[in-house]
């Protein structure tokens, strides 16, 4: 069984750093999650989401050989690299899956094509209030058929009216 990787949306952005406007605390979601501190607007960048970056071999290495239990902090980068937020994390790893998002993962190429300078990035994709909890689509692809088990196992819990019950993206 592959291990579940979150996936992104790319973009080529320019680099500017803003003030962080989150926290993280328990969520009624799933356990931890990350809020507002202030009112964040549409089209903001949040967080960048942190980790260690490993190859996608080092990462079967490690953990493919454990039981997939629907909770993954290891995010697809591109082709060639993942981050682990299992280690050298920062909070953005709390955030919550949400069926109807308020932000979006971005990830940001590097300029010169160096894979293992590619970044990825929460933006809002609306605005936030401030108190309101963050979210993102985790965009998990399995290869495998995706069974009843297997949709059980990658629930979703994030309450949408949209809701469609799994962190699973639709086959293609």
């Amino acid at each position: 069984m592959s291990k579940s990787k979150k996936t992104a949306k790319t973009k080529k952005t320019a680099k500017t750093k803003k003030p962080k406007k989150i926290e993280a605390r328990l969520s009624s979601i799933h356990g931890n999650g990350i809020f507002a501190t202030e009112d964040i607007a549409k089209g903001e960048r949040v967080i960048r989401y942190k980790g260690a970056l490993r190859t996608h071999e080092e990462v079967d290495e490690e953990y493919g050989g454990q039981e997939e239990n629907g909770h993954t902090f290891l995010f697809t980068l591109n082709d060639t690299y993942v981050i682990d937020a299992n280690v050298s994390a920062n909070i953005a790893r709390w955030m919550n899956h949400s069926c109807d998002p308020n932000c979006e993962a971005v990830v940001e190429e590097d300029d010169k094509g160096r894979p293992e300078k590619d970044k990825v990035y929460i933006e809002a994709i609306k605005d936030i209030a401030k108190g309101e909890e963050l979210t993102y689509n985790y965009g998990i692809v399995l290869e495998e058929r995706h069974t009843p088990k297997l949709k059980k196992l990658w629930g979703c819990r994030c309450g949408a009216d949209n809701c469609t019950g799994t962190m699973l993206q639709p086959k293609r």
